[in-house]
């Protein structure tokens, strides 16, 4: 089981949600702050088989815009992949 941690500006969050939903993802998202000026961000969550973690990852990079100003001093969003142990849905 892998969780993946995408923090992101809150502007994007609503279509790559939609697209995960659409694909059949689970998804959890909340309201985060980042940076020195505590930019708006939201954080979304998803739960998922290591065998389907590639296909999320693509998913979720096909809704980010390209833009000239994204650098790897400045990252438009940031993705965690963590391994998960165990998990519980009650």
């Amino acid at each position: 089981m892998k969780m993946i941690l995408a923090i992101m500006p809150s502007n994007l969050n609503e279509q790559i949600s939609k697209t995960l939903l659409d694909s059949e993802y689970r998804v959890t998202k909340f309201a985060s702050t980042a940076g020195f000026l505590a930019d708006r961000t939201t954080t979304i969550m998803v739960g998922t088989d290591a065998t389907k973690i590639e296909n999320c990852l693509e998913l979720i990079r096909g809704q980010i815009p390209v833009s000239e100003e994204t650098d790897s001093a400045h990252p438009r969003v940031t993705i965690y992949v963590l391994n998960i142990k165990d998990f519980d849905r009650v």
